[in-house]
């Protein structure tokens, strides 16, 4: 994987933990089908955080921790994803 590509699940990652409360919306009022808004920016907010997630998990599993060449492998073993 890529430096670049590494750095921008860092900072995808840090969005997300920074705009997961919505500290900005706690003095609003604004109803919304019964529930108060910040709370439905917190609800939309985690399905987008575990739709992220399921791309890391998919695409950079393992990220800064270990590589394939340090591992001693070069070719997937059976059943892991390429």
């Amino acid at each position: 994987m890529r430096r670049t590509e590494r750095l921008l699940w860092v900072v995808a990652m840090a969005v997300l933990v920074v705009f997961a409360v919505p500290w900005f919306l706690w003095r609003d009022a604004t109803v919304v089908a019964g529930l108060p808004l910040w709370l439905w920016w917190h609800v939309g907010w985690m399905v987008l955080a575990s739709g992220v997630f399921a791309l890391f998990a998919h695409r950079a599993w393992g990220v800064g921790i270990e590589s394939p060449e340090e591992a001693g492998h070069t070719e997937p073993t059976p059943g892991e994803r390429v």
